[in-house]
């Protein structure tokens, strides 16, 4: 092999290996509604264990690699970008419980997660942190159409207006953490560390909300079962993943690629809850995965 096809080559692995950090963190993430479905408390305490949990974890991981201390060194402005990122992230974490509590574990998480990439193709054009390719338009277009289709054939399982709306209010909570997310890291920040300091942050945020809502649940071994796999398999392992694959991806490739969220959460709520979805909707669970490998396998670079 040439120098040249060495170069050209090593991008491509690159890019695939951060699209797969990024599909495995989301595959991760498409258990939580599931998981959730077995816990008999409030969507509100689940999501809030869920962050306390997975935040502290995140936490411990950026004070051990040691790049804490020079993110919240950089200044003022920097402090404020990662309080606003905490806060976002509270917002789309209760607000994906309240609608998959409302409206099904399949059509919230696909609605959340549908939504994101054109909530972060739209917030990175304004904040001018890329360009939108032809692939990526192509991509997320037949994404959010599958996506669409997943909901429309989702009437059996129960979908509802309300739920819609509270996933569609996630889903631009996702995409804008994300995007702050993204840019921190893409600035130089260490993952791990801006990861920690905004799920560390968003946990300590609804910590009084833990407590006034109930906390007892936790006492029990199902409850303390569930909250100890959402914070720390799919808050703490999936977001380090997530943070890694940030590095080498773009936000809106990132949060199409996040689209593999409601396909594992619809077959698990088909395979594990009994939920029912049309043809229709199989047809567009069918069109999300393709849709996905068009944005997942890396081009050739000349």
């Amino acid at each position: 092999m040439t120098t040249t096809e060495v170069s050209s080559a090593a991008p491509a692995r690159r890019r695939l290996g951060g699209s797969a950090d990024i599909v495995l963190a989301a595959s991760l993430w498409g258990t939580t509604g599931t998981v959730r479905s077995f816990v008999h408390a409030s969507p509100v305490a689940v999501g809030a264990a869920r962050l306390l949990i997975g935040g502290a974890f995140l936490f411990a991981v950026a004070l051990r690699c040691g790049g804490l201390r020079p993110l919240l060194a950089r200044g003022t402005r920097t402090r404020l970008i990662l309080l606003l990122g905490a806060a976002l992230v509270a917002v789309y974490q209760v607000a994906f419980f309240c609608a998959v509590a409302r409206t099904g574990v399949a059509t919230g998480t696909v609605v959340t997660i549908g939504s994101g990439p054109v909530f972060a193709g739209l917030l990175s054009r304004l904040l001018r942190m890329g360009t939108l390719t032809r692939r990526w338009l192509l991509s997320t277009a037949g994404a959010v159409a599958g996506c669409a289709a997943l909901t429309l054939g989702g009437q059996a399982a129960g979908v509802e207006p309300i739920g819609v709306a509270l996933a569609l209010i996630s889903g631009f909570g996702y995409a804008a953490y994300a995007t702050v997310a993204s840019y921190l890291i893409t600035r130089g920040d260490d993952s791990r560390a801006v990861l920690g300091a905004l799920f560390g942050g968003s946990g300590v945020l609804l910590l009084p909300v833990l407590l006034v809502v109930g906390s007892g649940w936790l006492l029990t071994g199902p409850g303390a079962a569930a909250a100890l796999y959402l914070g720390v398999i799919t808050t703490g392992l999936g977001y380090l993943f997530y943070g890694r694959g940030l590095r080498t991806t773009p936000v809106a490739a990132a949060t199409t690629l996040t689209l593999a969220e409601p396909a594992v959460a619809a077959v698990l709520g088909l395979c594990v809850l009994g939920e029912h979805l049309s043809a229709l909707a199989l047809g567009g669970l069918a069109l999300l995965a393709a849709s996905l490998l068009v944005l997942t396998v890396p081009t050739r670079s000349r």
